[in-house]
C-alpha cells in the first residue's frame, strides 16, 4: 500500500538526516501529490533542517531526497527545499515531475534560490 511506503521512506529519511547532520530533524510528514496544473510529486515536511545544512550537504541531502523519491516511484528532474522567508528555517523537501507551465517557470530562473523561498537542488532541463 502507498502509506506504507510513504511510512516506511518517512522513516528512513529522518534516520539519514539525522545521522547525516548529528541532531534531531524531524520529518513531520510526506505527502505525496498529484495537482490540478499536472505537476506530481511528494512534499516532505521537515522541523529542525537550517538552510546552512542545505549548503553544507547538499550533495548529501539531493542524493538521499532522489533515492527517497525513486523508491516513491517519483522521478526526481526537480528537487528542492521550501524555506520559511525571513528565517533559516526548511519548511520542506520536495520532489516533482514539473507540469510544462510549472516547468518554464522555474526554467527561466536561475541559480539556487530563484526566489527567497525556494532552494533548488536540481532541476533536470528539457531539450
Amino acid at each position: 500500500m502507498i502509506t506504507e511506503t510513504l511510512a516506511k521512506n518517512r522513516g528512513d529519511l529522518e534516520n539519514k538526516m539525522r545521522n547525516l547532520l548529528a541532531k534531531p530533524v524531524f520529518i513531520i510528514e510526506m505527502d505525496a501529490f498529484a495537482l490540478p496544473c499536472g505537476c506530481k510529486g511528494t512534499t516532505i515536511n521537515t522541523r529542525g533542517l537550517q538552510y546552512d545544512d542545505l549548503e553544507i550537504f547538499e550533495d548529501h541531502i539531493k542524493k538521499y531526497l532522489g533515492e527517497t523519491s525513486n523508491n516513491l516511484g517519483i522521478e526526481p528532474s526537480f528537487l528542492f527545499a521550501r524555506l520559511i522567508p525571513g528565517t533559516a528555517e526548511v519548511a520542506s523537501l520536495n520532489s516533482r515531475v514539473l507540469c510544462n507551465r510549472c516547468y518554464m517557470d522555474f526554467a527561466k530562473g536561475n541559480g539556487k534560490r530563484p526566489r527567497p523561498d525556494i532552494y533548488i537542488f536540481n532541476l533536470t532541463r528539457r531539450e
